[in-house]
């Protein structure tokens, strides 16, 4: 009588031990991946859903955690993205546990309230990039729509459903991850109604009632008779198949955020306060007294606003956020992740150029910044008036850096043009060097920090200069910390690999010193290219010089010093005459050799 047959293993056992071997057989991190299918369900084959890509959700996340997050990108805001955080993690950690209690046949409760979130705000204080952040940071698919181009239209429905359509193409045609994305519609205060019902006033109500069910649940059809590419799909989709196929979308777990900037929602919250008698007696008017007032708006100040109760009670939370002073536009320009000066030394780098700019250059643009109300958007444009003449400029001009200082924001014109009469009697230079050396001593605690968690993995791989090249990598291109460490990583193992196969290509040995690993991966980082194509590039003459090396010595071992990286063919020549030295040719082999 046999045995019981041993258990198969799955795709992922087979992915798991092929990496542990290679990995123990070649010394570096080696990770197998497999593009074996994955059977699928009746279900899944019939609507289409043939998803994996909401696996990548982190329905987990901590509320703490994804606020801690936000800290390090947005600034000020403190009950808006505890707000936003909290809500945001709950609604995906609920996903995770309601299918989980699927799995045992519980049904889920009728009449579940969704998180959708309102924000309220003046322009540019940051609801959209936090929005866009969180997303990101959850690996949900996002999408934006302008809620006046609702209204303009006319169109009740259509419109709206488009928002669901579009997440599927940001989920890559993938159904079930859109089915878990973020909606985001802006200037949704421009669709309240001002209480009469005619002219646009009925688009706008029809608006908000087109709203209502993909807010809640529906099913949202993606093939539509204005969109020629899901029309398309579909034929494809009958030919090979032979069926006609209906493809939805449920907006159940869909989370929608609302956003606008309210403007008169204070007053209305003022005059309830003040009939309330809670103490509330100043006159509103600076956008201070705005953000004080509306922190205690409620759902009847919304209605009163020109909002259907049914689309008010589907956005259970509101957060408020604060308008910017100058103290907090000096300290988005500070913060090392803002987009806008990241954006600009961007721009300046595909030319070349590294720019820096000085804490007063900083504080003075925030101060030229603040009288346009328009937050951050206004660093913006401040910003481009002070740079666009020197990147016109400097490109043409040979110059590969500038220090942004307060005089160059006084004056730009002026201080450009004397830049370019005499760059030699310029003080930039020097405030640039200071600028470079502020930067490095700033990076070096948090390269120390995160080289820490990579040497505990790979103690001979960081070592001590390799921190330092890190350091200078990431002042000098503005990478992330981590993503330049998982750069040197994968160098690291190039080379090691190089090495292998360099051996079983040529019989020969060979192994890089740490000097010579160094300047490999300085070579690599600096070209922007892979250290197995500097390694080739340097070895090109190798096999030949180890050859004649070989037969008058019989050395087939070779350490490779940072002198055969720099400068690889000076190196091998003096390798080849110091062997012929050693090992001098015999009579009869120098008569051989004149042959």
């Amino acid at each position: 009588m046999q045995g019981e047959p041993p258990n198969f293993p799955n795709q992922e056992m087979l992915e798991k031990e092929l990496s542990d071997y290679l990995s123990k057989k070649y010394g570096y991190r080696i990770k197998v991946i497999s593009p074996m299918m994955t059977p699928q369900t009746k279900d899944s084959q019939e609507s289409g859903k043939e998803s994996n890509g909401v696996e990548r959700i982190k329905f987990d996340m901590k509320p703490e955690e994804l606020e801690a997050y936000l800290n390090q990108y947005v600034i000020r805001q403190d009950d808006s993205k505890a707000i936003l955080a909290t809500k945001i993690c709950t609604h995906y950690n609920r996903i995770r546990y309601l299918q989980r209690r699927a799995r045992f046949g519980q049904e889920q409760m009728v009449g579940r309230i969704k998180n959708n979130i309102l924000l309220i705000g003046p322009t540019g204080v940051g609801k959209t990039y936090l929005v866009k952040l969180i997303a990101q940071k959850l690996g949900v698919p996002f999408v934006k729509g302008d809620a006046t181009k609702f209204s303009e239209t006319g169109y009740v429905g259509g419109d709206v459903e488009d928002l669901v359509r579009e997440l599927v193409v940001q989920a890559n045609d993938d159904t079930e991850l859109a089915e878990h994305g973020i909606i985001y519609v802006d200037e949704i205060d421009k669709i309240a109604s001002s209480q009469h019902l005619i002219g646009p006033d009925v688009s706008r109500t029809g608006v908000q009632r087109a709203l209502l069910k993909p807010m809640e649940e529906t099913e949202v059809d993606l093939k539509v008779a204005h969109d020629p590419v899901s029309q398309m799909q579909a034929i494809e989709q009958y030919r090979k198949t032979g069926k006609r196929e209906k493809r939805t979308v449920n907006t159940k777990n869909i989370l929608f955020i609302m956003s606008g900037a309210f403007n008169g929602l204070a007053e209305i919250v003022k005059k309830r306060i003040q009939k309330q008698e809670i103490g509330f007696g100043a006159e509103i008017h600076s956008r201070e007294d705005d953000f004080r007032f509306l922190r205690h708006v409620k759902a009847e100040d919304l209605i009163r606003f020109g909002f259907e109760s049914e689309f008010i009670g589907r956005i259970p939370v509101i957060a408020v956020l604060e308008p910017l002073e100058v103290e907090d536009l000096f300290e988005i320009l500070k913060n090392p992740r803002n987009p806008i000066i990241v954006g600009k030394q961007e721009d300046f780098r595909s030319y070349g150029i590294d720019i820096r700019f000085d804490d007063e250059a900083l504080r003075l643009l925030a101060e030229k910044a603040y009288p346009e109300k328009t937050g951050a958007r206004g660093l913006v444009s401040v910003l481009e008036r002070v740079i666009l003449p020197f990147e016109k400029k400097l490109p043409s001009h040979g110059l590969h850096h500038l220090a942004i200082t307060k005089k160059i924001v006084e004056n730009p014109e002026a201080e450009l043009e004397a830049m370019l009469r005499d760059p030699g009697t310029s003080d930039n230079s020097g405030v640039y060097a200071k600028l470079v050396e502020v930067e490095r001593s700033a990076s070096r605690a948090e390269v120390l920090r995160v080289r820490k968690k990579f040497a505990e993995s790979y103690p001979l791989v960081f070592t001590p200069d390799r921190t330092e090249l890190v350091i200078n990598h990431h002042v000098e291109t503005g990478i992330p910390v981590e993503a330049v460490f998982n750069e040197v990583l994968v160098q690291y193992n190039q080379i090691r690999a190089f090495e292998s196969g360099f051996y079983e290509k040529h019989g020969f040995k060979i192994h890089f010193d740490e000097e010579a690993i160094n300047a490999i991966i300085l070579a690599a980082l600096s070209e922007d290219l892979s250290a197995s194509a500097i390694c080739g590039r340097i070895s090109v003459d190798y096999d030949y010089g180890f050859r004649l090396i070989a037969d008058r010595s019989g050395q087939t071992q070779f350490v490779l010093p940072k002198e055969a990286v720099e400068n690889h063919q000076k190196y091998l020549d003096e390798l080849i005459r110091e062997s012929y030295r050693q090992y001098p040719l015999g009579p009869g082999e120098f008569s051989k050799e004149i042959k």
